[in-house]
């Protein structure tokens, strides 16, 4: 039997691994394209490369298997938590409220996961269209999620003003998701009117995709030490 304290590390694992899996992707991706003098591929409109641009090229199956792997770990960590808080081994839902929105959050990161591996699956060069559409279905998925996300745990957090991890905890996710959103608004409009532009934009919301995968490890290691059903509902 696995000690409480180290039960947490059975699944803490699941957003570290997709952070490190995803950063990794781009880095090199990024490294590649640099490193061999900044080539102009088929796709390529501007003079810096798009993600999606060198996803298409040679480094494809890096590509497919790097937004497989973050997608299913984004997808199962909300899964996970939203385990964790059903089985009382992180504060529960004290209202119908958060547990639909809790759900809706995780519907959110299937959809934007299914996004994810279908835009890499369908690249730039060969299906620029179904490309682009699901690129927004990634987009318009993870946004949902995260709102619905930080508004579960806002509302959480009311029910425990004392728990300061839970004010953490969606302060954080709520910074970085804000400044994502906008940056994707962005990135819609630099699109079509300055391409160079939406490239950079491009990467920069992609590498803070990192940062908000990896709250979800702070999320459950709040779970470390917690016997199942000791934050239940009814003890609560």
């Amino acid at each position: 039997m696995v000690p409480v304290r180290r039960r947490h590390w059975a699944y803490v694992w699941i957003p570290l691994l997709g952070s490190f899996i995803w950063f990794g992707m781009l880095l090199a991706m990024l490294l590649t394209w640099v490193c061999t003098g900044r080539p102009k591929y088929v796709s390529q409109e501007g003079s810096i490369a798009y993600i999606s641009d060198v996803g298409a090229d040679f480094l494809k199956p890096l590509f497919v298997a790097g937004c497989s792997v973050t997608a299913i770990s984004f997808f199962l960590s909300l899964l996970v938590e939203r385990y964790l808080r059903h089985s009382g081994r992180l504060m529960p839902n004290m209202r119908m409220r958060e547990r639909v929105f809790g759900t809706l959050a995780v519907l959110g990161s299937f959809i934007g996961g299914c996004g994810l591996i279908l835009l890499s699956v369908f690249d730039t060069k060969r299906f620029p269209s179904l490309h682009r559409a699901f690129l927004l279905v990634f987009m318009l998925g993870v946004a949902l999620s995260a709102i619905f996300t930080i508004t579960e745990y806002r509302w959480i957090s009311k029910d425990f003003l004392d728990v300061k991890r839970l004010k953490i905890a969606y302060i954080a996710k709520a910074i970085i998701a804000t400044l994502l959103i906008l940056l994707a608004f962005a990135f819609g409009v630099t699109l079509y009117k300055a391409i160079n532009v939406g490239a950079i934009l491009e990467w920069t919301i992609s590498f803070g995709f990192t940062f908000y995968l990896l709250t979800f490890f702070y999320d459950l290691r709040q779970s470390k030490g917690i016997q199942r059903g000791e934050l239940s509902r009814e003890r609560m």
